[in-house]
C-alpha cells in the first residue's frame, strides 16, 4: 500500500527526473558536459551505454527510472519507488500558426476628443493648449509674487 505522502514524493521525483534528465541531455549535445555535476555526469554515462543496447526512447526511460529512484530515496521517500504511470502524450500534428496581419485600425481625427460621460477612451488635449496653460501659470506666479 502507497501513502498519499509517499505519492507526491514519488510524483516530484519523476518529474525533477524527467526535468533534469532533458536538461542534462541537452547540454551534452552543446558540448557542455563537463560542467554538469558527478552525478548528472554518471546518469549521462549510463544513459550513454543504454544506448549501445536499446533505442534511444528505451535508453531514455530507463535513465529517467534511475534518476526517479534515486530522487525518490533523497526526498525522503520510502521503500521501493511506487510506479508512476506516465500520461500519454497527445501526439503533435502542427504546432505552426500562419502569420496574419493584424486588422488595420481606424484612422483618428486630428480634433481633440473630450469624452467626460464615456468608456474606454481617454480626453485627449493638443499639446499647444498643455503649453499655453503651463506658460499662464509660470507668468502668473512670476508676476504675483513680485
Amino acid at each position: 500500500m502507497v501513502k498519499a505522502a509517499d505519492m507526491m514524493i514519488a510524483r516530484r521525483a519523476d518529474t525533477r527526473a524527467r526535468a533534469d534528465f532533458a536538461t542534462w541531455k541537452m547540454i551534452a549535445k552543446l558540448n557542455g558536459a563537463s560542467s554538469l555535476p558527478a552525478n548528472a555526469q554518471k546518469f549521462l554515462a549510463s544513459y550513454k551505454d543504454l544506448l549501445k543496447e536499446m533505442s534511444e526512447a528505451d535508453a531514455s526511460e530507463a535513465t529517467i527510472r534511475l534518476m526517479y529512484t534515486a530522487y525518490y530515496r533523497e526526498m525522503g521517500g520510502v521503500g521501493t519507488a511506487p510506479e508512476i504511470r506516465p500520461t500519454p502524450a497527445e501526439p503533435v500534428t502542427d504546432n505552426v500558426t500562419a502569420f496574419r496581419r493584424p486588422p488595420a485600425r481606424p484612422k483618428t481625427s486630428l480634433r481633440p476628443t473630450f469624452n467626460f460621460g464615456g468608456q474606454g477612451q481617454r480626453p485627449q488635449l493638443p499639446v499647444a493648449l498643455i503649453f499655453t496653460c503651463l506658460v499662464i501659470v509660470y507668468v502668473g506666479i512670476r508676476y504675483f509674487w513680485r
